[in-house]
């Protein structure tokens, strides 16, 4: 019976020297605070889009990086936010280039 419990205690010892202080605890996922931003914004009204555009505001979609002066995603991507040009280059972000399809009506109109 001594035995058993020198090695009980000896391997009990070991265990707490081998795994780090709370290894086995549980560890819940802490709540977002409510002063954390939130990555997705509600999005924005038609009378938004047009005072952004009467404001030269460009739209930026935050999860590309890609900012839009207007055309069929200015204020209508998923997450994105208004802001002005320079604002949005100074943040890394770039314009959007022009679709296929853009250039196309482009040049017709040139004709």
């Amino acid at each position: 019976m001594n035995r058993i419990f020198k090695l009980l205690i000896t391997s009990s010892a070991l265990a707490v020297l081998l795994f780090p202080r709370g290894a086995l605890a549980f560890q819940a996922k802490e709540a977002p605070s409510k002063t954390a931003k939130v990555a997705t914004t509600s999005a924005p009204s038609d009378k938004d889009i047009e005072d952004a555009k009467a404001k030269g505001l460009v739209w930026v979609n935050t999860s590309t990086k890609v900012y839009h002066k207007d055309g069929q995603f200015y204020g209508k991507t998923k997450h994105g936010q208004f802001m002005t040009e320079a604002d949005a280059q100074k943040a890394g972000n770039h314009e959007a280039k022009q679709s296929a399809v853009g250039k196309k009506k482009a040049t017709d109109n040139k004709k």
